[in-house]
């Protein structure tokens, strides 16, 4: 699968969070967000990358310049392949902030990092813990959130944007 990417809508869970949002200047904003996200890793650490996908979610018709569905795919440098994936998490809370979204529901792969962010398990390795807090302090900046665990494939296009973004990485290393 690497390397491919869906083009198809997920179907959207339009009864996660209820209530209307609006911004600014009357700005209509997202009802909510749903977000995957996933970290890759060549080798343990290697030349990581992240993918992200946000799906946008309102009753309102959209503002100019403001899409249902926003991707990314980023190469961070050498990492582990735990660290890819909390990289992915931020980066996509840090996106999803940014476009006015106050509630959201995340869907990983990772279920370290889930059960980590859930408080199932602590975080005992002091490399996770920095980007732990920044993660949690994150994720207390919206109004409701709700991280879930999902097999690798329920979460394939965020998969297929970090491999990418890592392979981008390596053609151009084979470039010089």
């Amino acid at each position: 699968m690497a390397g491919s990417i869906h083009n198809k809508k997920k179907s959207m869970q339009t009864d996660l969070f209820e209530g209307e949002m609006s911004g600014s200047h009357g700005r209509p904003l997202p009802e909510y967000a749903v977000m995957y996200c996933d970290g890759a890793s060549s080798g343990n650490p290697g030349d990581s990358g992240i993918g992200i996908v946000i799906d946008l979610a309102s009753k309102k018709p959209r503002a100019k310049g403001l899409t249902d569905t926003y991707r990314i795919s980023e190469y961070i440098g050498v990492a582990t392949n735990n660290v890819a994936e909390y990289s992915a998490l931020l980066k996509g809370l840090k996106k999803a902030r940014s476009l006015g979204v106050k509630k959201i529901k995340i869907f990983l792969d990772s279920e370290l990092v889930v059960r980590q962010i859930t408080g199932q398990y602590k975080v005992k390795n002091k490399n996770l813990l920095s980007l732990w807090l920044q993660a949690t302090n994150a994720l207390h900046e919206f109004d409701d959130y709700k991280v879930s665990h999902v097999p690798r494939e329920m979460n394939s296009e965020a998969d297929s944007l970090a491999r990418e973004a890592v392979k981008k990485k390596k053609a151009y290393k084979g470039r010089s």
